[in-house]
């Protein structure tokens, strides 16, 4: 018997077309591993199997199954996003437990696309943290168990990088796709403003909060963009082209030091797209000193309005400080002209160079640990110091990717960062295509 547990989406959905396989199939085998393993790991909070099965059925009685792009695919969605009938906990005690009358937009189009949603990720609480811990769960990296996933889609991350799923659901409001997608060895990208539905929360943390995929193949990650966004998802990618790239290796966030696995991973990137024909340079974007006060008052304030209404006292201590901190920056963020000032600020850099390469993070991921037990300062830090490379591009609302590259001496990868101007989507999507044809990584990690 074929096992569909390790394929990429392409292949799955390939094979469902072609009446290869059927979706019960699929959907049965993904959940089998999942009932088996995510004790271990921690990826959901709620798990569909029935209902995951029945849905199967339904896609493989319609009309159009042959023309699914996503025909039969198991797919996880992060839980601040609403799944019909299902409750969105956001990763608290202080939110309700009511199911949704309706899915989220882009839920609805991943089952309009033939998806088949197998369960719902586990978040830090209110998707505040770059780890993934609290009253619902603990996500884990599955290359590294005592490693957190990395935050807030960790869950969504934890479930394709053990091969639960081929595909998950996240979102992005200050490296929150990106961190556990460069933890967990995935590809991922925060598409620019607008491209993608948001609907994330009151205001989507003022505009910053992206909805995208995480996958382990930029093929796949490009099919779920392509669904999510509502375009062609046949379309070809670009004929390979001499781009101009930069190449930085200093941390936007003045006083945080990147070490050397990630450093080493954007040099050995740099060299592969060098061979692969490339302009690459060294340079540093234009970061202004005021960056690391602009990240907090933006970060601290989209916690307090999502908080507001929530019974303090079922939040925990971080999420209440940090809400506490955010509610005197709320009618200065909302005004958004920090964020204007970096988007001219940058601007300028982005008009020589096509793409940077960074970086994903500064160093690996924190120990899987009970942070959302401890202070808030200490949470702080614990970010801060290891992903200090994400949130500019959540302030200027730009599309960035993060995409495998090396390991760490653990085995667990290490990863890069691609960032462009406004509607550079497939360009980095090319980009990391030609990593990934020239660098290869292992897809899934070895759990069994």
């Amino acid at each position: 018997m074929t096992s569909w547990v390790g394929r990429t989406a392409a292949e799955i959905a390939a094979a469902v077309r072609e009446k290869r396989a059927t979706p019960r199939d699929v959907v049965a085998e993904h959940l089998a591993r999942i009932e088996r393993l995510d004790g271990r790991v921690g990826a959901f909070r709620v798990v569909r199997a029935e209902a995951a099965l029945a849905e199967a059925d339904e896609v493989a009685s319609r009309a159009d199954l042959a023309e699914l792009p996503l025909a039969g695919v198991p797919v996880a969605v992060k839980d601040n996003l609403a799944v019909r009938g299902e409750s969105n906990r956001v990763g608290s005690a202080a939110t309700p437990d009511t199911p949704a009358a309706e899915d989220h937009v882009t839920v609805a189009r991943l089952r309009a696309a033939g998806a088949v949603v197998v369960g719902l990720t586990n978040v830090p609480e209110l998707c505040v943290f770059g780890t993934t811990e609290g009253v619902h769960g603990t996500a884990r990296n599955p290359w590294d168990l005592t490693r957190t996933a990395g935050g807030s889609s960790g869950g969504s991350g934890a479930a394709v990088a053990a091969g639960f799923v081929p595909l998950a659901l996240g979102n992005d409001g200050m490296g929150s796709l990106r961190i556990p997608a460069a933890n967990c060895g995935l590809v991922t990208i925060k598409p620019g403003h607008g491209v993608v539905p948001a609907g994330i929360s009151d205001g989507d943390w003022f505009g910053m909060s992206e909805n995208g995929p995480l996958a382990t193949t930029v093929e796949d990650a490009r099919l779920m963009l392509a669904v999510l966004a509502d375009t062609d998802t046949e379309a070809a990618p670009s004929e390979p082209a001499i781009r101009r790239i930069a190449v930085s290796l200093r941390s936007p966030l003045a006083g945080v030091t990147v070490t050397r696995p990630y450093t080493t991973a954007a040099r050995d990137a740099a060299g592969v797209l060098i061979k692969a024909g490339h302009q690459v340079r060294r340079a540093d974007p234009p970061y202004p000193l005021s960056l690391s006060t602009t990240s907090l008052t933006h970060w601290t304030a989209g916690t307090a309005v999502d908080a507001h209404g929530l019974d303090p006292r079922l939040l925990t201590r971080r999420t209440r400080v940090h809400a506490a901190v955010g509610r005197r920056f709320v009618g200065r963020v909302r005004a958004g002209d920090s964020r204007e000032r970096l988007r001219r600020r940058l601007e300028p850099f982005f008009d020589e160079y096509d793409v940077l390469l960074t970086p994903a993070l500064a160093r690996r991921s924190p120990r899987s640990v009970a942070w959302h037990e401890r202070g808030w300062l200490a949470n702080i830090v614990a970010n801060t110091n290891y992903s200090p490379l994400t949130p500019p591009w959540n302030l200027t609302g730009w599309p960035a990717m993060a995409v495998p590259f090396g390991t760490l001496p653990s085995g667990a990868p290490t990863a890069v960062q691609l960032a462009g101007r406004p509607g550079s989507e497939a360009l980095l999507l090319e980009v990391a295509r030609q990593l990934e044809e020239l660098h290869p990584w292992q897809r899934t990690a070895p759990l069994d």
